[in-house]
């Protein structure tokens, strides 16, 4: 897909290096161990063809991860660098991932945001996202056992 200078392509394991310093440099973005090379590629393993980049010039200008687990469908770490944004790259990544998830008939889609990213709360809600109040995430870490 092409648009306003640059073009959109599926995210593979060799844009990882790029994609990983978008994330670092992106407001409001939570990376943790899952986002390692190794967990990335498993996860684009799983959910082959999902997750999007925009490239600009060369570059990697924006990216998005995209998943399912066979009912509902996921976006983690939407990243568009901060000189292209407003340009229109983070609502074509995820429409783009949006019709991949149709296409495999998942029927709907969520988002984790921080509660205290405000921008980015701001931009999902005015790109018709809603936010749910009558559920909390409840999570457990498991601890990484060192080798012996």
């Amino acid at each position: 897909m092409a648009n306003s200078g640059y073009t959109l392509r599926p995210l593979v394991i060799a844009d990882y290096d790029a994609v990983f310093a978008l994330w670092l440099r992106s407001d409001g973005m939570g990376l943790g161990d899952g986002d390692s090379r190794e967990g990335i590629a498993k996860f684009l393993e799983r959910n082959p063809g999902l997750s999007r980049i925009a490239e600009a010039d060369g570059k990697i200008v924006g990216a998005v991860l995209c998943g399912h687990d066979g009912r509902r469908g996921y976006l983690h770490h939407l990243a568009v660098d901060k000189p292209f944004q407003k340009r229109g790259i983070g609502r074509a990544l995820i429409e783009a991932c949006l019709a991949e998830l149709r296409a495999e008939q998942i029927p709907r889609c969520s988002i984790f945001v921080y509660a205290d990213n405000h921008a980015g709360r701001a931009f999902w809600t005015n790109s018709g996202w809603i936010t749910r109040d009558d559920i909390v995430i409840i999570q457990k870490v498991f601890a990484q056992e060192s080798a012996s």
